[in-house]
């Protein structure tokens, strides 16, 4: 069931179009940005739900036009419109789930390899791989801020903004420790290895989001830019590497040529880190929350990709599963991020 007040949410289109006629409106510029935000997102809703209803109907008028007529050629058409009709609510109600403060905001993620060596570090290139497929079937964009290649192979860490609507939504489910089990390419004897690698999820922060920060707190070093693409952004130190002393928490970015907007979009990644970890203060001290972040390892992961000796990923938290592996590594998320959003609103998981 989609649990939608269609009628509250005209309502509530019709107070905030009120607003948007006041002659004082317009005088603040980031309220007025937001107002008009929030209207089109809940008139995008109210679009949605009344095509799921129009399609609803006619496919009841064409069933009982195919009976009153005795006629089984509508059977296809039925049946294809049933499965679609489905997949649409399913679309919706797992719509209905991110509901959180900063759901529908982008995301940025940072991949980093665990236990593992060469091979924890290739896995990591395989998930950057993963998520941007992923990112690029939702029609999201993505943006690379930071890359450290490997040293003979693959990705020892990596940042990446994916900009779309509920960006963050879907891929807070993601967060955790993946754990890759394969025969592995650079081993000579055809070994079974288990790598590791860890991935972070935080929300892309409104500018109107404020944290505050000391600047004595703050280490600031800048290196030059490395990794994909590294060579041709900046001959110079532009890169920055920020570290928050009292947490340990460190951010870096080396997308831009400039280092002021390295820095900018470093600070902005600090401060979603930090209000992270500020939600968290009620139920644990920070020195708790660092960590939080278990270690890389085995008994830690959220998810299992098994390649060898037979191909199966598993999501230890909803015990949601798939044997189509190459699927999953070329993006088909949904069904793990559908079961954790249904699991977590249940109160069934502790992420």
């Amino acid at each position: 069931m989609i649990h939608f007040n269609l009628a509250a949410t005209k309502s509530e289109i019709e107070e905030l179009d009120k607003q948007t006629q006041q002659e004082d409106f317009w005088n603040d510029m980031d309220n007025s940005a937001k107002v008009l935000q929030k209207i089109k997102g809940l008139k995008a809703k109210v679009e949605a739900y009344e095509n799921l209803e129009k399609t609803h109907e006619d496919l009841l008028m064409t069933i009982e036009f195919a009976e009153m007529e005795d006629d089984t050629s509508y059977l296809k058409e039925v049946t294809d419109g049933v499965a679609s009709l489905s997949e649409e609510i399913e679309t919706m109600k797992l719509a209905t789930l991110l509901s959180g403060e900063y759901d529908k905001n982008n995301a940025i993620i940072s991949l980093h390899a665990g236990a593992g060596g060469t091979e924890a570090q290739d896995w990591v290139e395989m998930l950057l791989r993963m998520y941007l497929r992923w990112a690029e079937r939702k029609g999201f964009k993505t943006e690379t801020l930071d890359y450290l290649a490997g040293e003979e192979a693959g990705v020892k860490s990596a940042t990446v903004l994916i900009s779309g609507l509920n960006a963050y939504g879907y891929l807070k489910a993601e967060k955790g420790v993946h754990r890759l089990v394969r025969i592995s390419p650079f081993d000579a004897s055809g070994r079974r290895h288990t790598s590791f690698a860890s991935l972070d999820v935080l929300p892309e922060l409104d500018d109107d989001v404020q944290i505050d920060i000391n600047p004595d707190d703050l280490r600031v070093d800048t290196y030059r830019a490395s990794g994909a693409g590294g060579q041709h952004i900046n001959k110079t130190d532009s890169a920055i590497r920020i570290t928050h002393i009292p947490t340990g928490v460190v951010v870096s970015c080396q997308n831009e040529r400039s280092q002021h907007k390295n820095r900018e979009t470093a600070m902005k990644m600090l401060m979603a880190k930090l209000l992270e970890i500020k939600e968290r203060e009620q139920k644990e001290k920070i020195e708790d929350l660092k960590g939080v972040q278990m270690d890389i390892a085995w008994g830690s992961q959220i998810r299992s990709y098994v390649f060898h000796p037979y191909n199966l990923v598993k999501d230890h938290r909803t015990n949601f599963e798939m044997g189509n592996i190459n699927a999953v590594m070329d993006g088909d998320l949904d069904g793990f991020i559908n079961e954790y959003l249904k699991s977590a609103a249940a109160g069934n998981t502790n992420q």
